[in-house]
């Protein structure tokens, strides 16, 4: 039993049997399951799009894991200045640039000569400073060096010599100098 639009286009002559029939059989196999369904562009869109949500969500994961690590060692750095600082004390100023600016913080003249010689160094701590020894600098600087600000122990190995540096290197510099 054929379908009436079949019959209608036998009768036009626009389709022979032999076509006709093939549709049938093709039509009869898809019914009874017997060839595979190909993969719908439904299925295939959503498939790309929860492909694409899942790397989205990944990268958002990937954003939030690294914000939550920079702040876990912020509050490590807060932590080690804390737990380590040193205390200022003196009226001599010892001047320092912080960025475009020039800042000063009250010292010593022991606390100068080990802020002149390394063994202490100056931290960015809230809205102040505050002076750290050698063992806690090594630590900040493993995990924010952006927050050292002066650190005389680490800038000779750090910089490199410059044509500059090498010419001004001939004429000596006082000890008792203090700007």
């Amino acid at each position: 039993m054929r379908n009436p639009l079949q019959e209608q286009l036998l009768k036009a002559g626009l389709v022979n049997k032999t076509k006709a029939a093939q549709v049938v059989r093709e039509q009869t196999k898809q019914r009874h399951g017997k060839t595979p369904t190909p993969a719908l562009t439904e299925q295939v869109d959503a498939q790309r799009l929860q492909a694409e949500r899942a790397e989205r969500d990944r990268a958002l994961a990937a954003d939030r894991n690294a914000a939550a690590r920079a702040a876990e060692q912020r509050a490590q750095v807060r932590q080690i200045v804390e737990a380590h600082k040193v205390k200022r004390e003196g009226e001599i100023a010892y001047r320092f640039t912080d960025a475009a600016a020039i800042k000063s913080v009250l010292v010593n003249e022991a606390l100068r000569a080990q802020l002149a010689s390394g063994t202490l160094a100056i931290v960015r701590h809230d809205q102040g400073y505050e002076l750290l020894p050698r063992v806690a600098v090594d630590k900040v600087y493993a995990r924010d060096p952006a927050m050292i600000v002066l650190d005389h122990g680490r800038a000779d190995a750090s910089q490199s010599e410059s044509d500059e540096d090498a010419f001004y290197k001939q004429f000596e510099v006082p000890d008792d100098l203090i700007w």
